[in-house]
């Protein structure tokens, strides 16, 4: 009776394991949620997170040797193209600006009335460029939830969808909010930016046309859903140490 008794309690215990187990992959209906305010030390020493996934895909282990970047930002509107081309040495944080009209060299530490509405281009630019990198970057300065399961807005496609939401305060456009959609290799896909984090979609595009540059994949070319519109970019140089 009491090897009976101790073969029915393992027999049970392996069928509350083995449910444990399935609960634990119940991937669709798992949900991300992360507040910077609330993590702990011992969180931050676990697996990557999803935004530092993204960022690694793309070859973030390569940035620290970067030295310097050019690259020029194009979009075409309907018959109408507009350019500007960016040099930007990031460990001396000096960015030299060239568009149609003027050039502009400065750094970023001394940012004052004469150079303000350059950075401002910049930092639009970049972060078109290396949106996955700053996940990481700024990742003091938002919120995010991970959906393991949603769908794309131009493909139609089920992937797995990150949204970010910054806060309302610091920066240049606080508030916003964007959507990144991706499958299992971690690589953007689809966007979605929702200014001040509004409920519609304030822009959305692909994500497509990759080559990689020392290491760094880099999404070349990103097309609207609607209209003739297309941002891309073109000389490309990612210098390393």
């Amino acid at each position: 009776m009491k090897n009976l008794f101790v073969l029915v309690v393992c027999l049970l215990t392996l069928v509350a394991c083995k449910t444990d187990v399935k609960k634990q992959n119940q991937y669709e209906e798992d949900v991300e949620v992360r507040d910077p305010q609330l993590i702990t030390n011992k969180e931050k020493k676990k697996m990557l997170t999803t935004a530092e996934a993204i960022a690694h895909a793309n070859g973030f282990e390569h940035w620290n040797k970067v030295k310097e970047i050019i690259f020029t930002f194009n979009v075409d509107r309907d018959t109408v193209h507009s350019e500007r081309s960016w040099n930007w040495k990031p460990k001396e944080n000096l960015v030299t600006m060239t568009s149609a009209t003027d050039t502009i060299t400065y750094n970023r530490t001394q940012i004052d009335s004469t150079n303000q509405k350059a950075d401002e281009g910049f930092i639009n630019d970049k972060y078109w460029l290396l949106a996955p990198f700053n996940l990481v970057w700024d990742s003091a300065s938002f919120t995010s939830q991970h959906q393991v399961k949603a769908v794309a807005p131009i493909s139609n496609k089920e992937m797995q969808k990150l949204t970010i939401v910054y806060k309302n305060e610091g920066g240049y456009t606080p508030g916003d909010a964007y959507d990144f959609y991706f499958e299992g290799d971690f690589i953007i896909k689809e966007w979605v930016f929702r200014q001040k984090n509004t409920a519609e979609p304030s822009l959305i595009t692909s994500w497509e046309n990759y080559n990689t540059y020392n290491g760094i994949k880099i999404a070349k070319t990103h097309k609207r859903n609607e209209g003739d519109w297309t941002l891309h970019f073109t000389n490309i140089e990612i210098i390393t140490e």
